[in-house]
């Protein structure tokens, strides 16, 4: 989000939580805001909210409050079921007031990261980009395996001469997915894993004719700039955290996980309810994403060029 216009930002290091505390307060003092959107519902965010001086502390409805918000909150939207995660957040909107949505990022690029997004993605060809990773927390199990990705990829190459970047971090599991995957691709891909800054990888998929990856940041990243998402969700709701412009685009096995894991529907289940099974990802056929890429790439529908968001 860097170099936003019109938005001022106050840095808040995580992994000394204690000591950014004081940070905060100190950066604020002597300030009052008429209104203090808390927007994220854990501990970590209601302590920090309580260095921020605010006439209105407006958080979730009791039931999406986590971690006692409600404690640290003087008003709360409206209750809301099953919602979206961006249909949540635009309940704060609302509750001031405010119905239009306008679904338009402008997040900035630099001259720089153009060009680098440009010598990427190099002559004419459709540019599919693959974040094979989502990030690593404990049980997160939303990663495919590298077979199905190499596959996938010799498939995009062979079938729509399109060129395949592969992008993720830096972390030891994702430089091992990239390299796993090159070594067993037929076609040549570029593996730029752990090799881009956020802004860079922006560009890319700024550029891209569609994006493949888990329940992952990168998927609302390309959002962002209307390109269009296949998603792979089996241990995650799409219909709660997947890509929002490319729903018709996400290969859902969530329903048949979550029957696997708790032996009941989803209308049984809290919303948003994670299926921590490590097989869970290994519903997902590659037949099934095959499917989806045919969509954007395929001969009944030559989409090579995206929508912008909105």
């Amino acid at each position: 989000m860097k170099d936003v216009e019109g938005v001022e930002f106050i840095t808040f290091d995580k992994s000394r939580a204690l000591a950014q505390l004081a940070g905060v307060r100190q950066s604020l003092t002597g300030r009052r805001f008429p209104v203090l959107l808390q927007m994220h519902a854990s501990m970590r965010a209601n302590l920090v909210s309580r260095m921020v001086r605010a006439d209105i502390r407006l958080g979730f409805d009791r039931a999406r409050a986590r971690d006692y918000q409600w404690l640290f909150t003087n008003a709360r939207i409206p209750a809301r079921q099953q919602e979206h995660v961006m249909d949540g957040l635009f309940g704060f909107i609302e509750h001031l007031g405010i119905g239009e949505r306008v679904l338009r990022w402008d997040i900035p690029l630099s001259a720089a990261d153009q060009q680098f997004a440009d010598r990427v993605a190099g002559d004419g060809a459709p540019v599919c980009v693959i974040s094979p990773c989502s990030s690593q927390r404990f049980r997160n199990y939303r990663n495919w395996s590298t077979e199905n990705y190499a596959a996938l990829a010799d498939h995009i190459q062979a079938e729509h001469n399109a060129r395949v970047i592969l992008t993720g971090g830096p972390t030891e599991l994702e430089l091992d997915y990239g390299a796993e995957i090159q070594a067993t691709v037929r076609h040549r891909v570029s593996n730029l894993i752990g090799r881009t800054d956020l802004k860079q990888l922006l560009a890319i998929l700024q550029r891209a004719a569609l994006l493949i990856c888990p329940d992952s940041g990168p998927a609302h990243m390309a959002t962002a700039v209307g390109t269009p998402v296949i998603g792979l969700y089996a241990t995650s709701n799409r219909h709660r955290t997947g890509p929002y412009f490319s729903q018709e685009l996400v290969v859902d096995k969530y329903p048949e996980a979550v029957t696997q894991e708790f032996s009941r529907p989803i209308s049984e289940l809290r919303w948003g309810e994670r299926v921590r099974n490590p097989n869970a990802m290994s519903l997902i056929r590659l037949e099934d994403v095959l499917e989806k890429v045919e969509l954007i790439l395929g001969r009944g529908d030559r989409r090579t060029r995206k929508n912008p968001p909105g």
